[in-house]
């Protein structure tokens, strides 16, 4: 299926995926203000579907579309995907405003411990040994930056301190429910890529886009028509903002989906691990948030962990 391909070039996708990805998070958080959680999340798909058209259309031009099967099953995979997307966004989204942005990603990043599971349950696609291991290390990672620091250790005994506590608990607890979410859209878009065949990979991963970015607008816009039409009104009166982070969020699909039609989920998701260190480039720039030593370190572990896991699949 990917004869003549780059080794490397899934390598390329991940963390250009990543980069647009933490680029999209920073312009939906500060939609969320405005839209809110549900609004801000729509936002990614409305504003995505016509670049992911846009995409189509492109692939279409030089590669014959028909020969692809569009079969149930393919549908089912592309829906289970578009659901969980959308679930874990809107968590991801609630997260932040919770605790740091940077932290926020890392308890989302518990992902790959989670698609290892899901990936082995649903498509089969086990791991080695070293690649566990590996896995376990950049865990190692999330957990370190989750723990509180000294002072709030000192201080827990306070009212203050217990409230601060429990907010960052939930926030962890948020953070991990929405990577599960993710880990299991991971699957779903893997999985509809995979049932498409034997095409080019390129046409495979647009294809699976197009029809998941459909999905996702026609669910979220009936569910705001019926819910929260101020929301839905607001969106399109701040088209602007909008559809830079609509556009940011297609193509950063587009990259993730190139990726799952090369390599396993579990692999494509561990790499983009590197997209806490971009996180946390944006949160000290636009955020104003520091990061501490003992998340220094623990992002230190998640990187030597992605680092293993790579090696260990070559």
């Amino acid at each position: 299926m990917t004869t003549g391909v780059p080794a490397w070039l899934w390598i390329v996708c991940v963390v250009g995926a990543a980069a647009v990805q933490t680029a999209r998070n920073a312009m939906q958080r500060s939609l969320t203000e405005r839209v809110g959680t549900v609004g801000a999340t729509h936002v990614r798909f409305l504003f995505g579907l016509p670049f992911g058209l846009l995409f189509l259309a492109a692939t279409a031009s030089f590669v014959d579309l028909s020969a692809m099967t569009l079969s149930w099953s393919f549908a089912a995979w592309v829906l289970a995907g578009a659901t969980c997307q959308i679930l874990g966004t809107a968590l991801m989204l609630a997260a932040m405003r919770e605790r740091s942005f940077v932290v926020t990603i890392a308890y989302i990043k518990t992902e790959p411990v989670q698609i290892a599971l899901f990936g082995l349950v649903f498509l089969g696609e086990g791991l080695s040994l070293p690649a566990l291991v590996a896995i376990v290390v950049a865990t190692c990672g999330v957990l370190l930056m989750s723990m509180p620091t000294g002072a709030a250790r000192l201080a827990a005994s306070s009212k203050a301190a217990g409230t601060k506590a429990a907010v960052s608990q939930n926030a962890a607890l948020i953070g991990i429910a929405s990577g599960a979410m993710f880990a299991l859209s991971a699957v779903g878009f893997r999985g509809a890529i995979l049932e498409l065949g034997d095409g080019p990979f390129y046409a495979r991963a647009t294809m699976t886009l197009a029809v998941g970015l459909a999905m996702q607008t026609a669910m979220l816009t009936l569910w705001l028509a019926w819910r929260d039409r101020r929301a839905l009104f607001a969106i399109f009166r701040l088209w602007r903002p909008s559809l830079l982070a609509g556009a940011a969020g297609a193509l950063a699909s587009q990259l993730w989906f190139l990726a799952f039609s090369l390599q396993t989920a579990a692999a494509v998701r561990t790499l983009g691990l590197v997209e806490i260190l971009f996180a946390q480039a944006v949160s000290h720039r636009l955020f104003a948030q520091g990061t501490t030593r003992r998340e220094g370190v623990g992002m230190a572990l998640m990187v030597a962990g992605v680092l293993a896991l790579l090696l260990s699949a070559r």
